[in-house]
């Protein structure tokens, strides 16, 4: 029994050393480590919790950040002009300013002509009429080389009239006049363009329209594509494209009204009554007389010549009469025709009608889009319709009134330009 007793004690405390060991190994392994900076560093309970929360709004920091980046990165992004379109609209720009030389040296070019053909013609002229009045008093062989150089002479004055009033020097240097000051017009448009916001795609697209319309409505060229200098009907000169697309994000606010749209739609109704109606009906004036003289200049030299080649016949006296008056008479023609450059008058009158008729269109563009956004804005309007027709704002408004009480039977015209 003493045995089984002391066996049982000594297992017991075997036992008991063994399970205060694994005791003190647990303790040894939990127990609190040194920090480098010899600090303890507890592990509490609610640590997790803790760091997760902490994570949680880190991230959450994180993405708004990220989000916030991303919105600043695509607006600054926005605001930046593609450099393809700058390249583009500058390559326009250097088309435009060649072509604004080559309209101004041609224009000088074709003034020559017509000064050079006028004075030559005339020499012409008038050289063979002294020589058909040196005939007459002459017989023999003085008399049939004076009548046959001055035969030959008229016929040569007559062809180089038929092809001179069939070009009109005066009216294309008009044309070109007109070309170059609406080619720098577009040059310091597509200028204003690069200087003042960020230029897109549609500038491109509408500078180029502008550029062809120009070129179809003042060709270079006289064979084929010249202007008809007679047409059958007058119309306003067109050059700007028929479909022109408005500008979005261009209108710097709004500044439109009902008193501003009705001011707008009196101005276009007098635009159309007086100014254009005018300047067509002028047109038609300078027509008609340039087809008059036109006719009249070749074939009062034919009329010389034929006269001439009868000179020393049995109808000598009518035929000297006939030979040196109507060459007399064609040298006045030619003069009023083309000295006072009558072809150059109805181009002009045509061409002020085109910008009359393009301001009747700008306005009623505007009026028409019902997106008040997409307008241009109404005081900057207002103020360009103003410059351009050479008013003040308070007399543009008081020409509206006037138009609105008296209606067509308004005698004011609206530019005070011309």
């Amino acid at each position: 029994m003493a045995s089984l007793q002391c066996s049982s004690v000594i297992g017991s405390l075997a036992y008991s050393s063994g399970r205060c060991r694994r005791e003190m190994t647990r303790a040894v392994i939990n127990m609190p480590k040194l920090g480098r900076t010899g600090g303890l560093s507890l592990r509490l309970p609610a640590r997790d919790l803790v760091q997760e929360v902490m994570d949680m709004g880190i991230g959450l920091t994180a993405a708004t950040t990220s989000h916030v980046e991303k919105k600043y990165q695509s607006r600054t992004v926005s605001n930046v002009s593609d450099p393809m379109v700058i390249a583009k609209l500058h390559a326009i720009m250097e088309a435009v300013a060649d072509r604004v030389e080559m309209h101004k040296n041609i224009g000088e070019q074709r003034d020559n002509w017509n000064s050079l053909l006028l004075t030559s013609i005339n020499a012409i002229t008038l050289t063979a009429a002294t020589m058909a009045g040196i005939a007459a008093t002459n017989v023999g062989g003085p008399l049939m080389a004076l009548k046959l150089s001055s035969t030959l002479m008229y016929f040569a004055a007559t062809g180089m009239l038929v092809v001179m009033n069939k070009i009109q020097p005066s009216q294309l240097v008009e044309e070109q006049r007109n070309a170059a000051r609406l080619f720098k017009q577009l040059h310091c448009q597509i200028q204003t363009t690069l200087s003042s916001g960020n230029p897109t795609g549609s500038d491109v697209e509408e500078a180029m329209e502008k550029v062809l319309a120009l070129d179809k409505a003042y060709p270079l060229p006289l064979i084929g594509v010249m202007l008809e200098k007679f047409p059958k009907t007058v119309e306003p000169a067109v050059w700007w494209p028929q479909h022109r697309q408005r500008q979005e994000g261009r209108t710097y606010g709004n500044g439109w009204s009902v008193e501003l749209e009705e001011e707008m739609r009196e101005i276009v109704g007098v635009l159309k009554r007086k100014d254009t109606e005018d300047y067509l009906r002028l047109g038609k004036i300078a027509l008609k007389v340039n087809k008059i003289l036109s006719i009249s200049g070749p074939l009062l030299t034919g009329i010389a010549a034929c006269g001439t080649a009868f000179m020393g016949s049995s109808h000598a006296p009518w035929a000297t009469i006939v030979g040196v008056v109507a060459g007399a008479m064609a040298s006045v023609v030619n003069t009023m025709e083309h000295g006072g450059q009558v072809g150059m008058v109805f181009e002009m009158y045509r061409s002020n009608a085109g910008f009359f008729r393009l301001m009747e269109e700008t306005i009623e563009s505007n009026l028409n889009e019902r997106d008040m956004g997409r307008r241009e804005n109404g005081e900057l309007f207002e103020m360009k319709v103003a410059l351009q027709l050479g008013r003040s704002l308070s007399g543009l408004k008081n020409l509206a009134a006037s138009s609105s009480k008296k209606g067509e039977a308004i005698d004011e015209f609206a530019s005070k330009l011309f």
